[in-house]
């Protein structure tokens, strides 16, 4: 029996690694599949547990105030070691570009563990954006074993990279299953509805017949400046559109935190509201009329919804989508965030052309994918590690 751990620690990398955690754990007469998580987000990676029903069998609990990249990797680095070496897993899973990846890729490394990559093979190429998460990932692909490419983009970025072929198999995103999932769920029940409009109420917007756009921001390169642009922008939009809603559920990061309740706290039509769990934010997604964004996963989650994706962000390592249609560069220009922004909202054929197109990451089976490919390697073997 082939003896797996999943390593996870942000609140995205467990969205999207839940669907990949549930499928391996149809398979248990093959696997032995065990959970480590970092809690490198630590209330908004529970919320996210909580909900797939997944209990971790190992939690290093680095999450602490005021710490910094420093902190996080080495307590990972040492936390992840004793695991490894107590659970002495054949493969571990780690996915996308977070710290808790990359330093989950490295220990296992030094341990002559196998290391498989889900989300292989995004890039910018460049280093300082996204930052950390470009040399996260680039650094992760290049000591794993095998790559779970979500795109044939991706997968060329690999191979371009002299990664084997047959190292690489192309699944989708997993965060598309994870959608799908809760989307199934908010539609089979009026009474699921009803209680995420509660829990929304409570959060502090209360879901009506008014439109509304939903924003989220996070990333680190846009510390500071950008962050202030971003809010000076979406004040702007409040009064452009008096009769438009713009929720904007807060990261807990006081570099976030801090500017957006500074410039945006007053503002009548602007709902500052804290984080929500995943199905509850799925909602919200689904309702709104578009999206602002810095995050990943946001990209490839409300194309599959047929909302328009305007990304606050200067570089992407998902240009699928920008091809695709259902999403645009915006950056953190204050002017062009409000003139994309009108044109979406004055232009119905804009609108249309966006919203329509199709999602080029996936069908709702990378997990599936995940799990078949594993089966398939002989030469993960238990007890074998080199």
């Amino acid at each position: 029996m082939k003896k797996i751990l999943l390593v996870f620690g942000t609140r995205p990398e467990a969205i999207k690694m839940a669907p990949v955690v549930k499928e391996f754990q149809q398979h248990r007469n093959m696997f032995d599949v065990k959970v480590c998580v970092t809690a490198q987000h630590r209330e908004m990676l529970d919320q996210v547990l909580h909900f797939f029903e997944i209990k971790p069998d190992f939690d290093l609990n680095v999450m602490h105030p005021n710490q910094d990249l420093f902190d996080v990797t080495s307590k990972v680095l040492l936390g992840i070691r004793d695991v490894l070496k107590t659970y002495s897993p054949d493969l571990v899973l780690v996915h996308g570009d977070t710290t808790t990846s990359m330093v989950a890729a490295l220990a296992a490394f030094y341990l002559n563990i196998k290391v498989a990559h889900v989300e292989a093979g995004l890039r910018t190429y460049n280093l300082k954006s996204p930052w950390p998460e470009e040399m996260n990932r680039q650094f992760t692909d290049r000591i794993s074993d095998y790559y779970f490419a979500p795109t044939e983009l991706s997968k060329n970025n690999l191979l371009k990279e002299h990664v084997e072929e047959n190292k690489i198999s192309i699944t989708g995103n997993t965060v598309i299953d994870a959608l799908m999932f809760v989307v199934d769920k908010i539609n089979e029940s009026e009474q699921t509805q009803i209680e995420i409009e509660k829990v929304l109420t409570s959060a502090g917007y209360n879901v009506s017949d008014r439109p509304y756009i939903l924003v989220t921001g996070h990333r680190r390169e846009n510390f500071g400046k950008g962050f202030l642009s971003i809010c000076q922008a979406i004040k702007e939009m409040s009064f452009l559109y008096p009769h438009i809603d713009i929720v904007y559920p807060v990261h807990l990061n006081p570099n976030v935190r801090n500017p957006v309740y500074e410039i945006l706290k007053d503002v009548s039509n602007v709902f500052l509201i804290d984080p929500l769990d995943y199905l509850p934010f799925v909602y919200l997604m689904k309702q709104s009329t578009l999206i602002l964004t810095d995050s990943g996963g946001v990209q490839e989650e409300a194309p599959s919804l047929g909302k328009p994706v305007l990304v606050m962000r200067d570089t992407t390592e998902r240009p699928e989508a920008v091809s695709a249609g259902t999403v645009k560069l915006v950056g953190t220009d204050k002017s062009k965030i409000v003139a994309e922004v009108k044109r979406l909202l004055d232009d119905p054929e804009a609108y249309r052309a966006m919203s329509q197109a199709n999602n080029p990451y996936g069908d709702g089976n990378a997990s599936k994918r995940i799990v078949e490919f594993v089966l398939n390697q002989n030469e993960i073997k238990p007890g074998i590690h080199s």
